[in-house]
């Protein structure tokens, strides 16, 4: 008491010798120093660094990683959907639902909404192409409206995910990668990332929850550990409208535990001797890795098991180590958007590895001026440091129980995830729920050692088997085919027919039937087919008599070779037939057989 007694009248006492000082040096009353200003034009700094374990930042960065990989795939589905899964598309989601509704004749409703959940089932088929536009328009909106403001709430959050929930979910093999599980993980995790209606960068009253921030960790922790070999999955036997879907299980970021398992070549160290050249859809940068010197492969393969096995871990062993993990993979993730057109996989696969760091760690990535983000987020820390905290608000509290319900749903769930990661018959780019929102994942358990091509080509010769008949090639957008035309660069976009067509080239055209409704489609100049081709040899011409499909198998020239010399980035040699040739009077028994329309010349 003593001490605050003279605390209080220290101030007077010593007002008076210093007014007297001030007259005895010149009289009146001297003009008080101004305060310092920031020099002019230059808005004051945040004072002091950000403290760690928050993840304010950690947000706003997630959250539009996350609306920019929606916006390439709702982009991708606009463009691509019509002439794919539309009313006239080569696989046409109004059948595949109608034959859904044949399998489940006689039972509830429930049954077939359940074996493919999608908001379709409830609106008129009569106008689909109108549907799958809406959904991508409508999902390109939001995802550019979170993009762009970098707020988002969780009805936001979850339009997205349930329309591109509906799209994968009648996309059939043209949605059967696993990176469209992996977008419906990830998003379904960002719905509860964001307050319920707030709109605001900073939602004051809604923090980042550490069980979501957690469930991100675990997501990318699954996928670099990840799962089993490339493979194709077979339909149920039971079902006839699986038939029509063969899914391709596939995925692209190189995973882990499958490569121990897996290709001899990954424990030999000599996969990456193949990779560059046969993966799916090659770029400029993949021709000259591909040449690469043995020992540089070597240490490439060496580089993977340590990034995909080892350092996974790291995201369990405290915020600095944990920061290092999310530096490592997202480089690593970044030298395989370098090296290869693998679709928005790879920039998917940086989302999760965000929430490694926390909003000292992000810190640089904002501005420090006064007023701004960085400087709210730092104010808003301090009061947090306070000892006289505010009530928990009755919103919060509820909110708090929900994330709690969402850290027990993710655990239960992922029981037979691990499961699945410890079983050396494990499988990849498999979900346990028909929600898909904790799944296994993995690519490249095994490696193609030759690289092969079907190549379209058509004729206006009345016979087939006329000698001299000049068959002309259709060039696709993206996959090799033009000796001379340079790979492309495509990545974060993604042209799903032209990957389909590298799986069908090391299968048979029996397995992938809807090759014949493309081929139908070229023999009839279709438009909406056309589309999706690069090169029309046809056009302004009469269409095609006939399409024959033709396997080659290519390699890419050396560089310092003659073909290379000659403008030529591959080289190929022809194998044989793939399918044989067909006209339009020859296909029509096979189109009424799948209930496809007869195309018509166009």
């Amino acid at each position: 008491m003593r001490h605050e007694r003279f605390l209080s009248i220290s101030p007077p006492v010593m007002a008076a010798p210093m007014e007297s000082l001030r007259k005895r040096r010149g009289g009146g009353d001297a003009p008080q120093p101004e305060p310092l200003k920031a020099p002019s034009g230059e808005p004051p700094t945040c004072p002091s660094s950000l403290l760690p374990g928050t993840f304010w930042l950690t947000r706003i960065v997630l959250l539009r990683a996350l609306a920019f990989i929606y916006f390439v795939a709702f982009l991708v589905a606009y463009n691509q959907n019509k002439q794919l899964i539309g009313e006239k598309g080569l696989l046409p989601s109004k059948l595949y639902l109608k034959q859904i509704q044949l399998y489940f004749r006689g039972r509830s409703a429930w049954d077939s909404f359940s074996y493919s959940p999608t908001i379709i089932w409830f609106l008129d088929w009569s106008y689909m192409d109108f549907i799958l536009d809406s959904i991508s328009l409508l999902g390109l909106g939001v995802s550019a409206f979170v993009v762009i403001t970098s707020c988002a709430n969780m009805i936001l959050m979850a339009i997205l995910w349930i329309l591109y929930f509906s799209l994968a979910h009648v996309g059939q093999i043209w949605y059967a990668f696993g990176w469209e599980f992996q977008l419906l993980e990830t998003g379904f995790l960002g719905i509860f990332l964001c307050p319920l209606w707030t709109l605001s960068r900073l939602p004051k009253h809604t923090p980042a929850s550490s069980i979501v921030i957690w469930g991100f960790r675990w997501l990318i922790f699954r996928i670099m550990l990840g799962a089993v070999s490339l493979e194709q999955k077979s339909p149920p036997l039971h079902c006839s409208v699986a038939s029509a879907a063969l899914e391709f299980v596939e995925s692209s970021s190189l995973q882990g535990l499958i490569k121990v398992r897996g290709d001899r070549c990954w424990r030999e160290l000599t996969c990456m001797n193949y990779h560059y050249e046969t993966q799916p859809v090659p770029n400029p940068i993949a021709y000259y890795l591909h040449r690469s010197p043995w020992w540089f492969h070597q240490f490439e393969t060496l580089s993977n098991h340590f990034i995909e096995l080892v350092v996974p871990f790291f995201v369990f062993l405290g915020r600095r180590m944990c920061i290092i993990h999310g530096i490592v993979q997202i480089l690593f993730q970044v030298i395989l958007i370098i090296s290869g057109n693998l679709s928005f996989l790879n920039w998917l696969t940086i989302v999760p590895s965000i929430a490694c760091f926390d909003d000292a760690a992000l810190g640089f990535l904002f501005g420090s001026q006064q007023g701004g983000v960085k400087d709210q987020v730092h104010k808003m820390q301090l009061e947090e440091a306070k000892e006289n905290k505010p009530p928990v608000r009755y919103g919060c509290l509820v909110r708090r129980l929900v994330n709690i319900f969402l850290g027990v749903l993710i655990a239960g769930l992922s029981i037979p995830v691990i499961m699945n990661l410890l079983n050396s018959k494990q499988v990849m780019n498999t979900s346990f729920n028909p929600l898909r929102i904790v799944n296994t994942y993995g690519a490249f358990g095994s490696i193609t050692k030759e690289r092969t091509e079907v190549i379209i080509q058509g004729t206006s010769s009345l016979e087939a088997n006329d000698s001299t008949a000049i068959w002309e090639e259709y060039e696709f957008k993206c996959k090799p085919g033009n000796l001379k035309r340079r790979p492309c660069l495509i990545s974060p976009y993604h042209y799903r027919l032209d990957w389909l067509m590298w799986f069908a080239a090391f299968q048979t055209y029996e397995q992938n039937d809807w090759i014949f409704h493309l081929a139908g489609k070229l023999l009839a100049n279709d438009s909406d087919a056309l589309s999706l081709i690069a090169f029309n040899p046809f056009e302004g011409k009469d269409p095609p008599r006939w399409i024959r499909g033709e396997h080659y198998k290519y390699k890419f020239s050396h560089p310092a070779g003659k073909h290379a010399a000659e403008g030529k980035w591959w080289i190929r040699k022809r194998i044989g037939p793939y399918f044989p040739a067909v006209n339009l009077k020859g296909l029509k028994d096979f189109f009424k057989s799948r209930d496809w329309p007869h195309p018509e010349h166009g």
